[in-house]
């Protein structure tokens, strides 16, 4: 057994902090409060930091490098991460894997594809060390496994097949299913197909998440459209990453919470979720009509060579884009050529080039072969503000990999969360922002053995420095570790602070951090394992 002594408890369910003890024993809570030490339990003198549940990242796009157990969510204190988000997963590929692993690139960095959800998932349990896995089956990746090269289509086809692939992967174990609507080939899906997969989500009491067909000029109209698919079917609806963009819109984002919070009180389980940046970051072909996209990478690159589909092309960026080409910058080519733009607007570039923002972006595109990737600054400071502290929301990463610059949010949602927005902002209370990454998504998720510190629970728990937590990555260093978190718990394992530090059986390695508190064994008083405090 572990004894996690002289803490402050934040127990993930929004109630004020205390101080206590949590014992620990064969990968479970065992007791909480003023709880004394067993004969037989190792220690950790935690000297009053804080101790809460094991953080959840209800939107990332890990699906892939789980199973390459990096440290990016680990480091940050997370302990469950929930893939296949805005329609997005390895699974299912059906016959079409090579179709499915082209559409996943640019999102999940790399290319791997199971043909079911149970052969994922039975891959992420025998292979991801680090953190939790839980998986959404992506509407892009079902539409692709069902009906191949005519994924994007407008019309409804194959509804029956559509049907019983998503209730198999359900019934298999994915937590729930998301949509991509801004992106092919969910992007073309009507409404009537939207209803019926919504119906067997309802049928499994799992959740439905959303990328909504709009975040800029159609907000309003695409929050009412999932309402609407929530009040017919009965499911419950999550919003993906809520935000207005473009200053243009940034009124509009009131009105969206209005038709939220009215759905609510008719009854409708609806709620939503947002990371704590600015700016986002996708794929540059999201900029485009996702029509440019029904034939693939080859389809995009046969209209990016036409003069005529190209004008087209260029007259839909400069009527559609919400922002300003100085608010995008790349972050990921597919070639060396042009490795000297990545950090660059799209403005910057169009002047060193010469030939307007629009064209730029089809010239990149064309001679990056449809790979290239973005950061984009989206939303004001007051409406950031106003989503982090909605009392319907959950803080995400909305994560991914990419080869050079991926936004900071990859490295560092959670301790910039827990230090610039309640520590230093003071935008809620420690309480209260830890319920929205611990207890606020377990709950959304219908995981009921973990998001609290309460006996009976996994023993998922984060120890962290409430004076000193932050995120050090930055849009310029994304990759900076975070400080003031000092030890992660998943289950029976102390996690490392990277995949480097564990040892055969995977424990922290003693004698590689500083020896400000130890775990010791009760009758040798031997140090079996140290406690980081801090770098």
């Amino acid at each position: 057994m572990l004894y996690l002594s002289n803490a402050l408890i934040v127990d993930g369910s929004g109630a004020g902090p205390y101080k206590g003890n949590v014992l620990v024993g064969e990968g479970l809570i065992v007791a909480v409060g003023d709880v004394p030490r067993p004969a037989d339990a190792d220690e950790i003198d935690l000297r009053g930091m804080v101790i809460a549940p094991g953080f959840i990242d209800m939107h990332s796009h890990s699906d892939l490098k789980v199973l390459e157990n990096r440290h990016e969510k680990s480091d940050q204190g997370i302990t469950t991460e929930v893939v296949g988000n805005c329609g997005f997963s390895p699974y299912p590929c059906g016959h079409h894997a090579a179709l499915l692993a082209e559409q996943n690139e640019g999102i999940l960095n790399g290319a791997g594809t199971w043909t079911t959800a149970a052969a994922y998932l039975q891959a992420v349990r025998e292979q991801s060390r680090l953190v939790g896995v839980e998986s959404l089956i992506g509407h892009g990746a079902l539409r692709t496994a069902v009906l191949g090269a005519d994924a994007a289509v407008r019309e409804v086809r194959h509804l029956d097949n559509l049907e019983g692939v998503l209730d198999e992967a359900l019934a298999d174990g994915a937590i729930g299913f998301s949509t991509g609507l801004m992106y092919a080939p969910g992007s073309e899906a009507p409404f009537a197909e939207l209803e019926a997969l919504c119906r067997v989500v309802a049928k499994h009491d799992k959740l439905y998440t959303t990328h909504m067909r709009s975040y800029s000029w159609e907000l309003v109209e695409s929050v009412e459209e999932q309402i609407e698919l929530a009040r017919r079917t009965g499911c419950r609806l999550q919003i993906s990453h809520l935000q207005a963009v473009g200053r243009d819109n940034w009124h509009k984002q009131r009105v969206a919470l209005d038709r939220i919070e009215a759905a609510r009180t008719e009854g409708i389980d609806v709620a939503f979720d947002c990371y704590p940046y600015l700016a986002g970051s996708t794929v540059m072909t999201q900029l485009l009509p996702q029509s440019a996209l029904s034939g693939g990478s080859a389809g995009l690159l046969q209209k990016l060579n036409s003069v005529e589909a190209s004008a087209e092309l260029e007259l839909a960026l400069n009527q559609q884009t919400a922002q300003a080409w100085s608010d995008i910058f790349v972050s990921s080519l597919g070639s060396e050529a042009n490795r000297e733009l990545i950090g660059k607007h799209i403005e910057e570039i169009a002047e060193a080039r010469s030939i307007a923002p629009a064209q730029t972006v089809l010239d990149l595109l064309r001679e990056e072969a449809g790979k290239v990737n973005i950061v984009a600054f989206n939303q004001s400071d007051a409406n950031l503000r106003e989503t982090l502290t909605h009392p319907l929301s959950s803080i995400i990463t909305d994560g991914f990999y990419v080869a050079e610059r991926p936004h900071p949010r990859l490295s560092g949602a959670f301790p910039a969360w827990l230090g610039e927005f309640i520590r230093e902002r003071k935008w809620l209370s420690l309480a209260e922002g830890v319920r929205k990454i611990t207890g606020a998504p377990a709950q959304r998720l219908g995981l009921h053995d973990r998001g609290k510190i309460a006996p009976g629970l996994r023993a998922d728990l984060v120890v962290f420095h409430p004076e000193t937590v932050a995120s050090t990555a930055t849009f310029e260093h994304p990759t900076g570790a975070p400080v003031g978190i000092h030890l992660v718990m998943r289950g029976q394992t102390l996690l490392p602070k990277s995949s480097s530090l564990l040892d055969e059986r995977g424990i922290l390695s003693s004698g590689r951090a500083l020896a400000h508190a130890r775990v010791t064994h009760p009758s040798t008083q031997n140090t079996i394992g140290e406690l980081h405090y801090g770098r």
